[in-house]
């Protein structure tokens, strides 16, 4: 990028980094901000005035704009992993302490059928109890969502950076992403040297909180996966990139993602690495 004007900011429980080559008007801030929060108003299982909540026990509301572009790529995720990605995943993460609801026994709980409970069309309904968390692809859909509202009314280079979830058109000029280690911060595995698209990881060592902890959980059991610690997907788009990066903590992943047309990265919890790339401007460190 040949000029560099960044916006930081908090929201939906983690960091935003706005890169462009202008400032970006308070007017048009504001209409981001407002983006973002009403999509926390309908997703968020951690606010109780949020629509998912509202239906936790159970209901019908008016589906919101961006309920069958993420439900329906959930579809894809459940059949490529024989439902280890669910979208009712949520009361299995609040049996174990992450959530914003009190816990009833910190033991794992498998999540309900969402093919019996979950339907969607103009209406989302829940016919039984069970939480929604749209966490495999949300920040994706969302940073997609903010990229399109920046590029409809900015020229030249747009970079939204949701903590982990890229999204990026820099006009033919290469931004450099390095690729976190999974047990170590400070170095990288890898750098991806990338001018439009996406880019998305997901890892272990992030939303962790007590031994063995943590955001990715299978749904089948309720239990955090331990075979795989970090992955990276590589798509246009970072909603799909995103919903790649949670499959692929699992089986069926790197079938998905050459059904798609992904390049991918994974780490397992041995250390090794298992890859599919194509690009040489994605570079794995030997």
């Amino acid at each position: 990028m040949s000029a560099d004007a960044s916006w930081r900011f908090d929201a939906i429980g983690t960091t935003w980094t706005v890169h462009t080559e202008q400032d970006v008007p308070a007017e048009l801030r504001g209409d981001v901000l407002g983006l973002i929060d009403a999509f926390d108003r309908e997703w968020s299982r951690f606010r109780a005035d949020s629509l998912v909540s509202s239906l936790a026990s159970g209901g019908q509301a008016p589906a919101p704009v961006d309920t069958a572009a993420m439900l329906d790529v959930y579809r894809e995720l459940a059949d490529a992993t024989d439902d280890a990605v669910t979208p009712l995943i949520g009361g299995s993460l609040e049996a174990l302490g992450y959530g914003a609801r009190p816990v009833a026994s910190g033991a794992p709980a498998p999540a309900p059928s969402w093919r019996d409970t979950l339907r969607w069309h103009d209406d989302l309904v829940l016919s039984a109890p069970a939480v929604i968390d749209v966490g495999a692809l949300g920040k994706g859909r969302l940073a997609d969502r903010v990229f399109d509202l920046l590029r409809s009314r900015l020229s030249g280079a747009v970079v939204v950076d949701a903590s982990g979830d890229v999204r990026l058109d820099c006009a033919g000029e290469p931004v450099r992403i390095a690729l976190e280690h999974p047990y170590d911060p400070t170095r990288a595995i890898g750098v991806a040297s990338l001018t439009t698209g996406a880019v998305c990881a997901s890892a272990t060592n992030r939303r962790a909180w007590g031994d063995g902890l943590h955001h990715v959980l299978d749904g089948r059991t309720g239990l955090p996966v331990d075979v795989v610690v970090a992955t990276w997907a590589f798509l246009p788009d970072a909603m799909h990139a995103d919903a790649l990066a949670t499959a692929l903590f699992f089986d069926g992943g790197p079938e998905l993602a050459q059904a798609w047309g992904a390049q991918w990265i994974r780490v397992l919890s041995d250390g090794r690495a298992e890859y599919q790339l194509t690009d040489a401007n994605i570079e794995l460190f030997r």
